[in-house]
Formats: C-alpha cells, structure tokens, sequence
C-alpha cells in the first residue's frame, strides 16, 4: 500500500487491499467504540454520492423487515446531524420499512476522506454504473485536486484504466441517456465514444453503434475514422445480432465507407430471394 505524508485516504491504522470491503472490514472489528444505533431522523444522505439511481431494493427491504440492518452504515458527525458516508441504500430501505434507528459507524474524517471512502466502498460492491463510476473519479479531481496517479493509488487499480475511465465523464447527458436507452453500456465502448472531437461525433459514432449493432472492433475503427486518425477509409459494416439467440450472428462489409438503411433492406431482400430460389 502507497505510504502517505498528508493525511488523505482512508485513516493511516487501517490496511485495505482494494478486494475487501472497507465497510466488512470496519464492522469485523471486536473494538469498535463509535459503533452504534443513530436515530434514523438524524442521518442525512451524501451530496458528494457518486451513485446516481438506488436501483430496486424490494429484496433489501424486505431482508431488513425480516432480519433488521445486519450490516452498520458509515457516517460522520456533521452541524449537530449525522451525514452518511457510505450505505444510503440501506439507510433508504430502513426508513421505507418503518425503522427509527439504525446501527451506524461513526468516523471523524475531512470530506475528501469521506468521499473516498464512499467511492471505493461502491466500487467494491460494483454498485456503480460506468457512468456514476467516471463521474465519482472526475470529482475527486475537480474537487480535491488529485491526479489520476493519485486516484489509482487510493482504489488500487492502474493509472491508465483511470484514465479511460474517467474520460466516459465527458460525455453530455443526452448521449448518456441515448446510450442507457439502447443498452450501449460497455466500458470499452463508451471510451471509444469519449474519444471523440465534438458532442455530435460521439452521437453519430453511438447512433452508428445501435444502427449496425458494431462489434468492439469495427466501433473502434469507426470511431478512428470519426477523428480523422485513420486516412485510409473502412468499408462500412453492417452486423445483427438475434436478442435472446446465440446461434448465429449476421455481418455485411460493404465496398463503400457509408451506406443508407434502404441499401441495406435491399441487400437483405435480394439475399433472401436468391435463397428461396
């Protein structure tokens, strides 16, 4: 683990590999002298949360009616209140269901610290989307003015992937929503889509990517050709793939850099009339 001057990080008593929870790590402890039950009334959600959609949690609800909160939440004293660290999921659930009070982990750090405290925790439990992920890492840069060597450091993962991933942060909210829509989510994918001069070639490179359903190869040298980094022209590539089928997959190159929807209903009718035939 990277050794520190300044105070920043988790507190320097605590050892983390980035393959354990921070918050199993903390509630396995036998001495825990600020565990305790916090008046759900108290506690106030993060605004520096990183994760954008709580998804569905039915299935935590009705675990914590059942059993209660087995699990202690992360906070810090803050104003005479309580802000939450890590853990709205569960704190959201426990006040659905009707709980007054809950068992909280009480730690004394800066905002920095909390925020990567919080981060970490989600990106260990893989609660993140690709987006909420490059835009908790774009906030500690923007924030708490750390580099990306920095950041790779704290969460134990190599500064280029930090990098690519923290580029995703650039994309505007209507490309993201476009993407989310048409389940364009890979991380490889939207790098490609980052890597883009102007907010309108990321959105032709992801409207090319849904039209023509592009493997990760051809969106790459699709999105080579959108930058202008490749000078030689690649012919276009039509390629379909069955929802719900693996049998087979259907994949057109064409002779031409650009090709209309109707060239390609054509192709397909023509194909299907030799095969009748």
């Amino acid at each position: 683990m990277q050794k520190t001057t300044k105070k920043s990080g988790l507190p320097s008593s605590v050892q983390m590999k980035h393959d354990i929870h921070y918050v199993d790590f903390i509630s396995s402890r036998q001495s825990g002298p600020n565990v305790r039950m916090i008046a759900i009334n108290k506690l106030d959600p993060n605004p520096r949360q990183a994760r954008s959609e709580l998804g569905d949690i039915r299935d935590l609800m009705s675990s914590i009616k059942e059993k209660g909160v087995l699990e202690p939440i992360l906070v810090r004293p803050k104003d005479g209140r309580y802000e939450i660290i890590a853990g709205e999921r569960r704190y959201i659930a426990s006040k659905k269901v009707g709980l007054k009070e809950m068992p909280c982990i009480e730690m004394e750090v800066e905002d920095n610290e909390a925020m990567e405290i919080s981060l970490i925790e989600n990106l260990q439990r893989k609660n993140l989307d690709v987006f909420e992920e490059a835009d908790g890492l774009q906030a500690l840069v923007d924030i708490y003015d750390y580099n990306h060597q920095d950041i790779a450091d704290k969460i134990g993962r190599a500064r280029s992937t930090i990098t690519e991933i923290i580029s995703i942060s650039k994309i505007p909210e209507h490309i993201r929503r476009f993407c989310m829509d048409n389940s364009i989510s890979s991380r490889s994918t939207l790098i490609e889509i980052s890597k883009q001069k102007t907010p309108e070639d990321m959105f032709t490179l992801a409207k090319q990517i849904k039209e023509r359903d592009l493997r990760r190869e051809d969106t790459r040298d699709l999105s080579k050709v959108l930058k202008g980094s490749e000078k030689r022209p690649r012919h276009f590539v039509y390629s379909y793939k069955p929802i719900g089928r693996e049998s087979y997959r259907l994949r057109i190159e064409f002779k031409k850099t650009n090709v209309k929807k109707e060239e390609i209903i054509e192709i397909l009718e023509e194909i299907l009339q030799n095969l009748k035939e």
